[in-house]
C-alpha cells in the first residue's frame, strides 16, 4: 500500500505535468507574469464554468474575503454575521477592517451557520452575514436570502472550500456556490479542490458596478495607470498559478466526483456504528446519493461520540494514518476573539462539535486499499 496522505498533491500532478510545464515554460518566455493571458483566460473560463458574471482573481481567499467586504462599502462598526465553527480567516478580515464580528451558533448535522441564530442576532448595526460553505457544502441559502432581504443586508459567500457544489433551492432550480449571495469569495490555496501551486484567490458577483470597484481595489485603487479612485490593496493571481488553474478547472468536476466516491466508501464501512456520527448532506442524505452534487468534500469529517475522538487521533498517527481537527477550538474563545457579548450557552452545537469533529484522508487520489486500511483502523479502535 502507498503511503497515506492528508492530501495527495503529486499523484494528482502526474495527470497535469505536461500541459502545466508546457504551459508556465510560455509564461517563462513571454515573462507575462502579472495580469497576464493565463489570467485573463482563467477568469472567463471559471465565469462560464460557475455561471457567473464576473470573477476577479486576487492573491489568495482571506484578501478575496477582505475586498468583498471593502467593495461593499462597509463601515468601522458595522455589525458581521457569521459562523462560530470555521477557519479564523473569515472573522480575521471582519476585525482587520475594524468592523463587529457577530459569532453564531452552526447546525450539527451540516456544520454550516444555523439561519435561526443568524436571525435572533440581526440588530440595527447588521449589515451584512457570511455563511461560509464549511467542508465542501453550501449552507442553507434559501433561509439566508431571505433573512437578508427581509432585513435588507448583504450575503458575502465565504466559498473557500465550497467551489463545484451545487444548491439546489426549494423551488428546483439549482446554483453553484459562490453564486448566490451579492458577492463570494474563493482560496486557491494547494490543498483545496480546485488548488494552485502557491497562494490564489478569487471574487465572484453578479453585480456589474461592485465588479467594476473590486477590480480597481485589488490593484491599488486604480482603474487607469496611476490614477488612483478608490482605496485599494496589492492583491493579483500570478499567470503561473493560474497555469495550474487552467489545467486542473476542466478536471475540477471529475475531482470532486472522485471525492464523492471515496466519502460513499467510508460512509458505507462505518454506517450504523454507535460511536459515529457520518456527515451529512444538506438534503439530509446521510448515505450520500449516487447522484449527489451538494456536497464536495473539501472534507471528509465525522463526530466520533463517548469522548473517544482524542484517542482515536493518537491511535491513527501512531499507524501512520494523518488525520485533521477542524477546529479544536471555537472562534468566540480565541483569544484574539474574546468578547463579553458572547454568552456560552448561545454556542451549545459548536462547543459540542470541536470535541467530537475528526477529518480522515480526502483527495482524488484515495484508493481502496487505503480507504479499507483507515477504516478499519479507526472500527477496530472504537470496538475495543
Amino acid at each position: 500500500m502507498k503511503k497515506i496522505q492528508m492530501v495527495d498533491l503529486v499523484g494528482q500532478y502526474e495527470e497535469i505535468k505536461g500541459q502545466v510545464g508546457e504551459a508556465m515554460q510560455h509564461v517563462l518566455e513571454t515573462a507575462a507574469f502579472i495580469n497576464g493571458p493565463e489570467v485573463h483566460a482563467f477568469q472567463k473560463e471559471l465565469e462560464a464554468y460557475l455561471g457567473v458574471k464576473h470573477v476577479i482573481p486576487c492573491a489568495n481567499g482571506t484578501d478575496a474575503l477582505q475586498i468583498c467586504m471593502m467593495g461593499l462599502g462597509l463601515k468601522p462598526g458595522d455589525e458581521v454575521i457569521t459562523a462560530d465553527f470555521t477557519f479564523a480567516a473569515t472573522v480575521e478580515v471582519i476585525a482587520l477592517l475594524q468592523l463587529t464580528p457577530v459569532l453564531v451558533d452552526v447546525e450539527p448535522d451540516t456544520f454550516n451557520i444555523d439561519p435561526k441564530a443568524i436571525e435572533k442576532a440581526i440588530t440595527p448595526k447588521t449589515k451584512a452575514i457570511v455563511p461560509v460553505h464549511l467542508f465542501g457544502q453550501c449552507a442553507n441559502m434559501d433561509a439566508i436570502m431571505q433573512l437578508a432581504e427581509k432585513h435588507d443586508l448583504f450575503v458575502i459567500e465565504d466559498n473557500a472550500q465550497g467551489i463545484g457544489a451545487n444548491h439546489t433551492f426549494k423551488n428546483g432550480s439549482k446554483a453553484k456556490s459562490g453564486t448566490i449571495g451579492h458577492v463570494a469569495s474563493t482560496s486557491f490555496f494547494p490543498s483545496k479542490n480546485l488548488g494552485c501551486y502557491g497562494d490564489g484567490g478569487a471574487i465572484f458577483t453578479n453585480d456589474d458596478d461592485l465588479a467594476h470597484t473590486i477590480r480597481g481595489m485589488v490593484n491599488h485603487g486604480m482603474y487607469k495607470r496611476y490614477h488612483h479612485d478608490v482605496v485599494g490593496v496589492n492583491s493579483r493571481l500570478d499567470s503561473l498559478q493560474a497555469v495550474v488553474l487552467r489545467a486542473k478547472l476542466p478536471r475540477l468536476d471529475a475531482y470532486n466526483n472522485k471525492r464523492r466516491a471515496a466519502a460513499r466508501k467510508y460512509s458505507h464501512a462505518f454506517q450504523g456504528h454507535p460511536d459515529i456520527v457520518l456527515p451529512k448532506t444538506v438534503n439530509g442524505c446521510e448515505g450520500i446519493c449516487e447522484t449527489c452534487d451538494c456536497h464536495v468534500f473539501h472534507q471528509y469529517t465525522l463526530r466520533i461520540l463517548k469522548e473517544k475522538r482524542d484517542s482515536l487521533v493518537q491511535h491513527l498517527n501512531e499507524n501512520n494514518v494523518p488525520c485533521g481537527v477542524y477546529y479544536p477550538i471555537p472562534l468566540h474563545r480565541q483569544k484574539a476573539y474574546v468578547d463579553d457579548r458572547y454568552d456560552e450557552a448561545d454556542f451549545p452545537v459548536t462547543n459540542q462539535l470541536v470535541k467530537e469533529v475528526i477529518s480522515l484522508p480526502m483527495h482524488t487520489e484515495l484508493d481502496d486499499e487505503q480507504i479499507a486500511y483507515i477504516t478499519k483502523l479507526v472500527i477496530e479502535f472504537l470496538n475495543r
